[in-house]
């Protein structure tokens, strides 16, 4: 029976944990915080996955809360007229071909954590640092490092060559309340961008207090939305986010009329910069320490890849490690199954990396011509579930043409 040791008792670790141990590994799961104190904490994200994603989940049978989260059924994208700042520029939504769904964390790690204790896995609490990560990859044949703060990610190498911005391209927050008016039609991740200003997007959500929606604020630092930092209490920073959206987004501001904080613990703030770091980390004792999930990407939330890239990590992970048999896990091996997930988040960096500049030609093309073509708005909407389809159309302008006139001939033809 083979050992491994995971490392993080997150969206990424914890699949493959499940995975692996329902094939009869011996899998130890280390993680800081016990199921009480993740319930009793703070919101960790903003997390909304899509269908792939939540297919990782549904294969591992861990998908505990399925039938009691809200349905998201698509995409909306609001530009505001900068003419008239109460009007829309730009409005266009797109239905999901398959539902996306968004659970809070303080939820869902504290049931998996019970779950894998209860299926047989071995679960540790205790904080890992370097003298931790030697003893625990000394007793196992494989160790994942997949938590995505702490001092010892620091000690995975950036990635220069990956890795174009060395500092926070946006200030965040997240609000979760009661109360919000839902989007007319079907329930969406209601995207609005304000050139200069920054980015907020809402979706519906469950927490440990029912469904509720998840406000999501992307402010350009030092900017009218870079406004949380020195927020004095809960109530402050909620007050903070609704007077943001009477000034900027009155539509958004009417849904909001009605809305409260969920609770004390229902809000974030806080600002990282986006990073690739490489995924082996040798310790002093030569021992190797394989990264994954948000320990070696880290992308900005403004395009909610983050939990879909951490389940799609898992899964690519969980593969190659069955896949090896008894062979021994290698660096060669560790580089290898890292550029194996590579293949695939590569573009999703990309992709989320380029929302954070000025809108390319080839970008503004796409996401103004879906307001006048269905069929590209429901192609964009569910993009959000496979981002590499976007490609190469995102980054080139003949391409991105093409595409605008063969969703215009199908919807003509339809």
């Amino acid at each position: 029976m083979r050992k491994i040791a995971i490392i993080g008792g997150g969206q990424a670790g914890m699949p493959v944990a499940f995975g692996l141990l329902d094939k009869g590994y011996d899998v130890s799961l280390y993680t800081n915080r016990t199921p009480e104190q993740i319930r009793a904490g703070r919101v960790m994200s903003s997390q909304c996955m899509f269908a792939n994603a939540l297919d990782v989940e549904r294969r591992l049978g861990i998908n505990l809360w399925e039938h009691e989260c809200p349905p998201v059924e698509g995409i909306g994208f609001a530009l505001p007229n900068p003419e008239q700042p109460d009007t829309k520029a730009i409005d266009w939504s797109g239905r999901l071909d398959r539902i996306a769904q968004a659970t809070d964390q303080r939820i869902k790690m504290p049931i998996w954590l019970e779950e894998f204790a209860r299926r047989g896995g071995s679960v540790i609490f205790e904080d890992v640092g370097v003298a931790e990560l030697e003893r625990i990859s000394q007793e196992h044949e494989l160790t994942i490092l997949a938590a995505g703060k702490g001092e010892v990610v620091r000690l995975f190498e950036r990635d220069a060559t990956r890795s174009p911005y060395a500092s926070p391209q946006r200030a965040l927050a997240l609000t979760y309340v009661h109360g919000l008016e839902p989007t007319p039609n079907y329930s969406r991740v209601s995207f609005n961008f304000i050139p200069g200003v920054g980015e907020y997007f809402v979706f519906p959500s469950l927490t440990l207090s029912g469904p509720c929606d998840i406000m999501v604020f992307e402010g350009v630092p030092n900017g009218p939305l870079d406004r949380f930092r020195d927020a004095q209490s809960p109530q402050d920073h909620f007050e903070r986010s609704i007077s943001f959206l009477e000034e900027f987004l009155p539509w958004e501001a009417d849904r909001a009329r009605h809305c409260e904080l969920t609770d004390n613990q229902g809000y974030l703030a806080g600002s990282f910069a986006p990073t690739v770091r490489k995924p082996v980390l040798t310790l002093p004792s030569g021992n190797k320490v394989l990264g994954m999930g948000d320990a070696v990407v880290v992308n900005d939330p403004i395009t909610g890849q983050g939990s879909n890239n951490a389940a799609k990590c898992a899964q690519v992970y969980l593969d190659q490690i069955l896949a090896r048999g008894a062979q021994r896990f290698d660096q060669a091996w560790m580089e290898a199954t890292f550029e194996k997930y590579w293949d695939y988040a590569s573009q999703v960096v990309s992709w989320t990396n380029s929302m954070l500049a000025a809108p390319t030609p080839q970008a503004l093309a796409l996401l103004t011509g879906a307001a006048q073509h269905p069929k590209l708005a429901h192609f964009l909407a569910n993009a959000f579930d496979d981002p590499t389809v976007l490609y190469p159309a995102w980054d080139n302008v003949a391409e991105a043409e093409k595409l605008i006139q063969s969703t215009t001939k199908v919807f003509a033809t339809a």
